[in-house]
């Protein structure tokens, strides 16, 4: 399966979602890799990570980017030539890129129990005492993971912590958005996100309130 799905969040803000079920030769057909990527990708000894690589290859394809028009800075943010903001994510056999005008962030995630044993070091518990059942409490801490993974990338600051500095508001899971507040340095930060589940996964995607709009 190529494309999985396509958001277009407001007209300056994509999101890009592949299911990685090709094999790496399949993938690898018509993509140019700059030689350090060429490097990269020959030097990962995870077979899933190869084909997760060149699959983010066929994302930036279809947001009309190729292989040599992304580079990282010295925090491994990434970076396109042209001057739009973008973010990568990759977690098992999805991958997913988000580009806009604006700073963004974007995270998926497995949804796995093993989420509940790591929750203290992210998130107050108490908060989700309410919820009915273990699956919900998974379903809500992914996203709440997921939200703060993708305002961390957009921040990319040295020191900034999901537990003490970035908070994730409750939200409903029919509501499918959320905001995340941010006090880091002395400075406030709002965010907007939105996210949405699919075959055991969660997406969360992050934007600075005021930046850009959802449509």
């Amino acid at each position: 399966m190529p494309l999985y799905k396509t958001i277009t969040v407001n007209p300056t803000t994509k999101v890009f979602i592949w299911k990685v079920e090709e094999s790496y030769e399949w993938l690898n057909e018509g993509i140019e890799l700059t030689p350090h990527c060429e490097q990269r990708v020959k030097g990962m000894k995870s077979e899933i990570h190869r084909r997760g690589f060149m699959s983010i290859r066929h994302l930036l394809a279809e947001a009309g980017y190729v292989d040599k028009d992304l580079f990282y800075d010295e925090m491994g943010k990434p970076h396109l030539v042209d001057g739009k903001l973008i973010s990568i994510t990759h977690s098992f056999n999805f991958t997913g890129i988000i580009v806009s005008d604006a700073k963004v962030g974007i995270d998926i995630e497995k949804q796995r129990d093993k989420i509940l044993t790591i929750a203290h070091k992210f998130t107050p518990l108490s908060e989700y005492h309410t919820l009915a059942n273990e699956e919900a409490l998974i379903r809500k801490l992914t996203i709440v993971w997921g939200g703060k993974e993708a305002i961390y990338k957009l921040m990319a600051e040295p020191g900034l912590s999901f537990l003490q500095h970035i908070n994730i508001t409750d939200f409903d899971f029919d509501a499918t958005k959320t905001t995340g507040k941010v006090l880091f340095n002395g400075h406030p930060s709002l965010y907007e996100l939105e996210f949405l589940e699919f075959e055991g996964f969660t997406c969360v995607y992050a934007w600075e309130a005021g930046k850009a709009v959802s449509g």
